[in-house]
């Protein structure tokens, strides 16, 4: 019985050391918008990734530009279907429809994985003299996207994560889920690939 205990609490504090680690929030201490607290202040502009379920991270991008978070919105993906319309694009659409004006919009449509994500973007980024970003993506990409974006940026430009804490992959009951097992053994094992350098 005293096993069996010691395995439970072992499994509970994995999961959430690994969902705590998967989605770093830098403004969990702020509030709705923005404030004179350190770190809450108002950014340069969002950046949201697409992958998973992008419709999600889009709607949180526009959300924080709704709530005054940034003036300017950067849509970053490549088409998943190049028979149609980027990622970027089909998110620039997505924000456009909400109401954000087609003049706070950026689309970088090259990129077809998280590193050239960071990498596009950071030239879009230096074009626009933008030095402060709020990074959006899903809670179980959000660590892997930080470190990608760090590293091209540099100290060019100050990185801030915001994770979709909720999405149709991926909730607060991730371990539940087959889905969220295979999400969340997928990123640490390309984190593990960032830190040697490997493919990502």
């Amino acid at each position: 019985m005293k096993s069996i205990i010691i395995v439970v609490i072992a499994i509970i504090i994995f999961v959430m050391g690994v969902g705590t680690y998967l989605s770093p929030e830098d403004l969990a201490d702020c509030g709705a918008r923005p404030s004179g607290i350190k770190g809450c202040d108002k950014k340069d502009a969002i950046v949201a990734v697409s992958g998973g379920d992008t419709s999600a991270r889009t709607s949180e991008a526009i959300k924080l530009y709704k709530r005054g978070w940034a003036d300017k919105l950067v849509f970053s993906g490549a088409a998943q279907d190049t028979s149609g319309p980027s990622n970027a694009e089909a998110m620039r659409r997505q924000a456009v429809a909400d109401g954000v004006p087609e003049s706070a919009i950026i689309v970088e449509e090259l990129s077809k994985n998280t590193r050239e994500n960071a990498a596009e973007t950071h030239a879009l980024l230096e074009e626009q003299g933008i030095s402060k970003v709020i990074l959006v993506t899903s809670a179980y990409h959000q660590r892997r996207a930080s470190l990608e974006f760090k590293t091209h940026m540099g100290e060019s430009v100050e990185i801030f994560n915001h994770p979709v804490a909720n999405d149709n992959q991926w909730s607060q009951l991730w371990w539940m889920t087959p889905t969220g097992w295979w999400l969340s053994l997928g990123e640490l094992f390309k984190i593990g690939a960032f830190y040697i350098g490997g493919a990502r």
